[in-house]
């Protein structure tokens, strides 16, 4: 995997964020800084932000206030090709052209490095295959899409978003769907994506995995952050009740002891 790390790059620095829909305010005054080399990873209720968060900082919604800026640059006063070298996205439910194979998947992650003066070149060839060699899916480059496993198409899409070679990934819900085997797999590589120098925010829906996975926990509730910092000093019972609105405990891991968090069972009635 190229190695992103360059001294004193920045990451992801977020400021005043509001953003929503007529009437309908979603995120709220939301500040976020995510370095070089880490992992933040966002939870919360469902409704809370947290998707429209990252569709913002994406260029895909328009804020009503406030900067996102990634590498180091404003990504709302660069054209839409430009913001697409810095930050790269792969939303909850991704769609493929039909019957697409995994290379010519990968491939279209080198599509805002295209234009009319930059047709395909050996830097491109070179990401592609650097991207399906980290992923662990050079064996799949051949095979269709939609003819794997959930766990393979998974880690093909994010082969695409890594040869797009941008300093920030967002991923939106990366393990929804995954059976447990290729949960671990896939928030695996994302360490991994985070070790070469790139800075990484992940929708996570499981508090544990976020606890486990991420350098950052950032809670939202209602459009705002109501905590962030380590798993350590932020995963706790409190927090889970004012998210969720269930009692739960707090264990730690043997391995690394990182947050793990064990529901209570409502009283049940006779």
């Amino acid at each position: 995997m190229t190695d992103l790390t360059q001294p004193g790059r920045p990451g992801l620095d977020v400021r005043s964020l509001h953003a929503g829909y007529p009437g309908r305010p979603v995120v709220r005054g939301v500040d976020l800084h995510v370095p070089a080399g880490q992992v933040a990873a966002v939870v919360g209720p469902n409704g809370c932000g947290k998707s429209t968060l990252l569709r913002t900082v994406a260029r895909l919604h328009r804020p009503e206030s406030g900067t996102v800026r990634a590498a180091g640059e404003d990504v709302w006063s660069l054209t839409q090709r430009r913001a697409a070298h810095r930050i790269a996205l792969l939303p909850q439910a991704p769609r493929a052209p039909e019957a697409i194979t995994v290379a010519g998947l990968v491939r279209y992650g080198r599509h805002p490095h295209q234009g009319l003066l930059r047709q395909w070149s050996r830097a491109d060839e070179r990401a592609v295959r650097e991207a399906l060699d980290a992923t662990g899916t050079t064996g799949l480059a051949g095979e269709r899409l939609d003819r794997l496993s959930g766990g393979q198409r998974q880690r093909c899409w994010l082969a695409m978003v890594l040869a797009q070679q941008t300093p920030v990934v967002l991923l939106d819900e990366p393990t929804s769907a995954l059976d447990l085997g290729h949960v671990v797999e896939v928030l695996e590589l994302v360490r991994e994506v985070a070790a070469a120098g790139r800075t990484v925010v992940m929708v996570q829906h499981d508090l544990a995995a976020a606890a486990r996975y991420a350098d950052t926990v950032v809670a939202m509730k209602d459009g705002r952050v109501v905590a962030r910092g380590a798993p350590a000093d932020t995963v706790d019972a409190a927090l889970v009740k004012d998210l969720y609105g269930i009692d739960a405990d707090i264990l730690q891991a043997p391995s690394d002891s990182s947050p793990v968090v064990v529901p209570r069972p409502r009283a049940r009635v006779a």
